[in-house]
């Protein structure tokens, strides 16, 4: 099926096999000493295997400090585990790969954070040398291109932040805002060369008091594109300013409101950032650029995906979460299988784990595998003679669905709760593991008819048939 997403798309010396790109994304499976292990490669690998056509790798810190559990690029120890990476990712798929490269500032279990009116001159000046000496190793070590990290809480996007503090040419105006950011964009393309894509990823809204929203998101885009970022890569929110604290362990940005508009959940409706995105490429391209623009932020469909193209809310699409889902979809929207995508339904799961800094997986995984499957079975579920035998009961506000086990070949993967309120189409509400026959739907009210129908998916994504829909009125 022809479709705009699937066109060759070229960014200065790479050109992408579809616009679909994996922003970087936390994982929590790095050690401490920041190499690339095994479950790294394993992880990467198997996004390059769906083919998607950008792949992001979660950010790596271009400073020597203490870093935790996060790959590193600050020196030349840590480049053949990288260049492993970036090989067996080429070896697996069309896909092209770069690294995410990221400075942040010191912070402690006790609460203390620095912050960037901490840092001196000479402060500023070896961050910049950081990122130029780590871009040039990211081109060493075999990867497409490179992407800075100015988004979120972290070093770049606090001089970006409208509450950055500093009261020296690098705080107050925008003007000045900009000056550390733009200084490490010139440093890097000046030390890998013209023909090296170096892409940014910076925030379109901060989503905190006082924070820029995309009125300063669409001048800063303009800097950075007229400085010579290859693509912008637009995300929100992410802040240390309204973070929650979690006892015991170091302030995390993503824990506050401004972290729920980051990766917003099921509780926000789909492309909830789609307008950051839009409004900065208008902005972008009334300047006169043509720099492509990244929109992410809860796309879950392919029509979704190809509207963004065709309202030029995006020139490509970052899609996170779902890749995480169903590393597979890529390849099987390229062919015109969506329906045999296992869809993410943004409950979150794997933020909280990050969150508690704990491994990153999908709750949708099959548990004890505690990855992404990999199938090319064809066979779908089949229910049994009886069928499924759904049921809905209404209790305490709520309905509770249950239903009789499918069968599979391979084993059921997990089912798919469709719902319609009336009359309406049944559409894709939630989504359970394979192990449980059972569901609890909350977000009802009194009054309402609801219809529900259960449909089995397997390891591959094959759907077997929709089970009869069953009736359910609050009370």
């Amino acid at each position: 099926m022809s479709s705009v997403l699937f066109e060759p798309f070229p960014i200065r010396s790479m050109v992408l096999a579809n616009r679909l790109v994996l922003p970087a994304m936390v994982t929590r499976l790095s050690g401490e000493d920041g190499i690339v292990n095994d479950d790294i490669k394993t992880r990467y690998v198997r996004f390059a295997k769906g083919e998607v056509g950008l792949i992001v790798v979660e950010a790596m810190a271009v400073h020597n400090a203490k870093s935790g559990p996060l790959l590193r690029i600050g020196t030349d120890e840590f480049m053949p585990g990288l260049s492993e990476l970036a090989r067996m990712c080429h070896d697996a798929g069309p896909s092209k790969i770069v690294p995410q490269i990221i400075h942040f500032l010191k912070i402690s279990r006790s609460g203390w954070r620095q912050t960037v009116d901490m840092l001196s001159h000479a402060d500023i000046d070896a961050i910049v040398d950081a990122y130029g000496l780590a871009a040039v190793r990211a081109r060493e070590c075999g990867f497409d291109g490179v992407e800075l990290h100015m988004a979120h809480a972290y070093t770049l996007s606090s001089f970006l932040s409208r509450v950055n503090p500093r009261r020296d040419e690098y705080g107050g105006t925008l003007e000045n805002r900009l000056r550390v950011p733009l200084r490490v964009l010139e440093r890097v393309r000046s030390l890998v060369g013209a023909d090296f894509p170096v892409g940014v990823r910076f925030l379109g809204e901060e989503c905190i008091r006082n924070g820029y929203t995309v009125l300063d998101a669409g001048p800063i885009a303009i800097r950075l594109a007229g400085a010579g970022a290859d693509y912008l890569s637009l995300s929100a929110g992410g802040k240390f300013e309204d973070a929650r604290p979690i006892p015991g362990e170091p302030l995390y940005p993503y824990t506050g409101y401004s972290g729920d508009r980051c990766m917003p959940g099921n509780q926000y409706p789909d492309g909830a950032n789609l307008y950051i995105a839009e409004a900065v490429r208008a902005a972008v391209r009334n300047a006169g650029l043509t720099t492509p623009v990244i929109a992410a932020g809860k796309i879950p469909t392919r029509e979704l995906a190809e509207r963004v193209i065709a309202h030029e809310k995006g020139d490509l699409v970052g899609m996170a979460r779902a890749l995480l889902a169903d590393p597979d979809l890529p390849r099987k929207w390229r062919e015109g299988r969506e329906d045999t995508v296992v869809r993410c339904v943004y409950g979150n799961v794997c933020k909280a784990l990050d969150e508690n800094f704990r491994r990153v997986t999908c709750t949708l995984w099959p548990k004890a595998l505690g990855r992404a499957p990999e199938s090319r079975d064809v066979v779908p579920p089949v229910w049994a003679a009886a069928g499924p035998d759904l049921r809905a009961e209404c209790n305490n506000g709520r309905v509770l669905l249950r239903w009789k086990a499918a069968t599979d070949n391979e084993g059921v993967y997990g089912y798919q709760v469709m719902r319609a309120e009336g009359d309406g189409i049944l559409q894709h509400h939630a989504s359970v593991r394979g192990s449980s026959t059972r569901y609890e739907d909350a977000r009802v009210l009194g009054g309402q008819v609801y219809r529900y129908a259960i449909r089995p998916y397997d390891l591959a994504g094959n759907h077997g048939p929709m089970s009869p829909t069953v009736r359910a009125v609050l009370s």
